[in-house]
């Protein structure tokens, strides 16, 4: 129980009204209602300014700061000037700081806008994007002279262990996908193939498909979303913890330290996994062509052996070390770049992810055009 009473007077001198509080405020206590000192407003329509006289108290907690908390949010509402400098220091802070957090207001963009504008944001914010990118690559491309000097730093152990999440941690996923494109492509090669009596021929379709850009493409796509999401989240919370800013602080450069390792762990590991693509994909295509379409399995390989030319090989793996460079970039770029809080974080996951699957798709179009002008 408490041992004071809780209450408050009220003096009046010119156009400013003094409350003094009395007695125990805390939550255990019967606190007063608001309407009893908002009324004394009514009762001096000349009111202009508040001011708090806390001689009286004993104790408080937070009792007494959301009831001044209402009572000075009311005093604004009536154009009233509200005298702070009478309470303690401690009520005086957390009741700041209360205001203070109450009257942040979210900044909305407008749903709409003026055109001209909008485009000239878009630009804006595309013209950065590009400098933020060439800067950033300048840095990787001065990362890898350093490397070849001999002068670029970082951990072995941990270039192993990207290797080994670049790599054979993925397997599972690369077996299952590339072995249902296999599927799919046969199943398709069948619909048509069947009219003209040739189902041999899907050995061609899936082998040639596979090879030259499906096993890639897929490739490049599962490692976006599963190696190029963890290295932007990697880095993300690096750089929400100011561990990047440590590395810089102590000298080591985050790119040679943090960066290089990924992209060469990307580069090394993509080829291998397309070549694995490929084969599972065959596979995917043989299972259907030999139990379902009742194809010879040794004249199956023995098409698929003819088919394939070392131009064919050649070009998928170049797919694959140009996907490798743009999982590894676009991930460890949205990591360092990225804002420092838990949303900006995810942003930068999602936008790697969606740049580098981007990013792949263009780059096989260009190489296909390529490929298709120089007659390869």
């Amino acid at each position: 129980m408490p041992s004071e009473k809780v209450s408050f007077d009220y003096s009046s001198t010119d156009n400013t009204l003094s409350i003094k509080f009395n007695g125990d405020w805390r939550i255990s206590t019967k606190i007063p209602q608001l309407s009893e000192a908002t009324s004394q407003f009514l009762a001096h329509p000349d009111i202009k300014n508040v001011s708090f006289d806390t001689t009286g108290l004993s104790s408080w907690d937070s009792s007494l700061i959301a009831f001044l908390y209402k009572l000075i949010k009311e005093c604004r509402n009536r154009s009233i000037a509200v005298q702070h400098n009478s309470l303690p220091e401690g009520i005086k802070k957390i009741t700041t700081l209360a205001l203070k957090t109450n009257n942040k207001e979210v900044p909305l963009k407008a749903a709409t806008g003026a055109f001209l504008d909008r485009v000239g944001e878009g630009f804006i914010s595309i013209k950065e994007s590009v400098f933020i990118f060439l800067d950033f690559l300048g840095d990787i491309v001065h990362a890898f002279g350093r490397l070849i000097m001999g002068k670029a730093y970082f951990r072995k152990d941990e270039f192993m262990l990207l290797l080994q999440r670049c790599g054979a941690n993925a397997l599972g996923l690369v077996s299952l996908i590339s072995l249902l494109v296999g599927v799919i492509l046969a199943f398709v090669g069948a619909m048509q193939l069947k009219l003209f009596g040739a189902q041999i021929y899907i050995a061609d379709i899936v082998g040639i498909a596979m090879v030259r850009v499906m096993g890639a493409v897929m490739t490049g796509i599962l490692m976006s979303g599963r190696t190029g999401a963890s290295f932007a989240a990697e880095l993300g919370i690096m750089q929400t913890n100011e561990e990047i800013d440590a590395f810089k602080t102590l000298g080591i450069n985050p790119v040679e330290f943090l960066v290089i390792p990924r992209i060469l762990a990307l580069v090394i590991m993509m080829p291998l996994l397309t070549l694995y693509a490929d084969l599972m994909g065959i596979f995917g295509g043989f299972i259907i062509s030999v139990s379902m379409l009742n194809l010879n399995p040794v004249e199956y390989f023995n098409h698929t052996q003819v088919a394939i030319k070392m131009n064919n090989l050649w070009v998928g793996l170049t797919h694959s070390i140009v996907f490798g460079v743009i999982i590894a970039i676009s991930g460890c770029l949205r990591g360092i770049k990225c804002e420092r809080s838990a949303s900006g974080v995810g942003e930068a996951t999602t936008s790697a992810v969606v740049t580098s699957i981007t990013a792949i798709v263009i780059a096989t179009a260009v190489i296909t055009f390529i490929c298709q002008v120089l007659g390869v």
